[in-house]
């Protein structure tokens, strides 16, 4: 959620503050209906403390300071504080009439962002005109990312069995996850999961799953149908439990155990997750699940986490590959997806298909680097039109920054093997994001 407060000094013009306060506030609720309003101008301390239990009865994500005259920076600094959520400092231009500075706005977010820096508080400034749609631009960013960070304070992740050995990327520190970012890590054995799979395998659920993906993949009646209503039956065991603990996301240790026991691949099961806008991973990957909802957070639909196979430095593009767990969405336009089986594992069920062209973001939360301090991955580039490069699902992209830049980056920086990617451009959105919870970004 989104609040709204304004800040002023009676030795200002007062008439003039609040006859801008109203217009910012107007011009915000026209993109923000739901706008949680604080009515009085904040100009002393019993107007900042009745101010800081209106927003403490209803927390927002971020806090829009409208700053309608000059004032020092305390009110700001107490906000911040309270309420332990982004500020987005606004003043906006005052007219030079050779008379009197009326407001004086801008020297106030000037103070004030010495403040709030001095302190490692987050915040962001915006210098624009009452009715700017920069400033409406500039507030959705923020207010995307600042929700984002919010929402991870209350969101529980799922993980399901340990990660492979060797696999040091998928590691994760539950304690140092939840005292970073407020994510809580739900550990789960993979043999009660498979237990529950086994359970629903005559279910109703899995029938009509498997009559609904026959009419979306070309071959599914072709494939043991067994081994596909395994998978089915290991989605609706993770969808209970999803439902069951309140999860975000769930990262499954999908090998070997799941091509022995249950006798299929839940590749596909992850898909249909994902589709439906639930993080799935594999291999017990905790940090992909939170990329995944980090690009969620910030507008993306379906995501994909993928292997960096192939670099073709002479066409300046790279190959992103995976088994086959990527969303349906994805499928490239003219292309019939298929069901297939795992290329090593030789057991069904997976999705396979070439990605459709068209913008993306690269995205990793990453402990990469000596320290494991957390970082953010950020990426941009064109998914190109190309055929499938391998079975399972794979696209080409040419990175915004060349493919040999981008090459370079991930080795030299050793960074993971799994990076997660979304149609769209949410660069903006993400670097805020990054900013507000002090994470170094890795431009790739």
């Amino acid at each position: 959620m989104l609040a709204f407060v304004s800040i002023a000094r009676t030795t200002f013009d007062m008439q003039l503050a609040q006859a801008n306060a109203a217009l910012a506030q107007q011009t915000l609720q026209a993109a923000f209906p739901d706008l949680h309003v604080v009515p009085t101008l904040i100009a002393d301390s019993e107007t900042l403390a009745q101010a800081i239990a209106q927003l403490r009865a209803a927390p927002p994500s971020l806090i829009v300071v409208f700053q309608a005259t000059f004032a020092d920076s305390s009110a700001v600094v107490a906000l911040a504080e309270a309420l332990g959520v982004p500020l987005l400092l606004w003043a906006a231009p005052e007219p030079a009439t050779g008379g009197r500075l009326r407001s004086n706005a801008l020297c106030g977010i000037n103070l004030a962002a010495f403040a709030l820096k001095r302190r490692g508080l987050p915040y962001l400034c915006c210098y624009a005109a009452l009715d700017s749609p920069e400033a409406i631009r500039l507030a959705q960013r923020a207010a995307a990312a600042a929700e984002t960070l919010f929402a991870l304070r209350h969101t529980k992740i799922g993980v399901i069995g340990e990660h492979p050995t060797g696999f040091e990327p998928c590691a994760y520190d539950a304690e140092r996850l939840r005292a970073r970012f407020g994510v809580q890590v739900q550990h789960y054995a993979l043999e009660a999961t498979f237990a529950a799979a086994d359970s629903l395998l005559s279910d109703e659920r899995v029938t009509a799953r498997y009559a609904a993906l026959a009419a979306k993949l070309s071959n599914l009646t072709e494939l043991n149908a067994a081994q596909v209503r395994g998978t089915l039956s290991f989605h609706e065991a993770l969808r209970d439990q999803i439902a069951a603990d309140g999860l975000r996301g769930v990262a499954v240790r999908c090998w070997p155990e799941t091509f022995l026991k249950p006798d299929c691949a839940v590749c596909a099961a992850s898909s249909l997750l994902c589709d439906d806008g639930i993080p799935a991973t594999c291999e017990a990957d905790v940090h992909g699940v939170l990329s995944r909802l980090l690009l969620q957070g910030v507008g993306a639909a379906a995501t994909f986490g993928a292997d960096l196979v192939a670099a073709d430095l002479e066409n300046d593009t790279l190959t992103f590959w995976h088994c086959g767990l990527a969303p349906l969405s994805m499928c490239a336009p003219g292309f019939a997806p298929r069901g297939a089986l795992h290329s090593n594992r030789q057991r069904p069920l997976l999705m396979e298909f070439p990605l459709k062209p068209g913008r993306v973001t690269l995205v990793r939360l990453t402990q990469a680097g000596e320290g494991g301090d957390y970082r953010l991955l950020l990426g941009t580039g064109e998914m190109l039109d190309a055929p499938m490069q391998f079975s399972g699902t794979s696209g080409v992209m040419r990175p915004d920054s060349g493919a040999a830049h981008a090459l370079q980056v991930i080795l030299q920086e050793g960074l993971d093997h799994h990076l997660t990617l979304a149609y769209g451009d949410f660069a903006d959105a993400l670097t805020l994001l990054a900013d507000f919870a002090k994470l170094p970004i890795i431009r790739l």
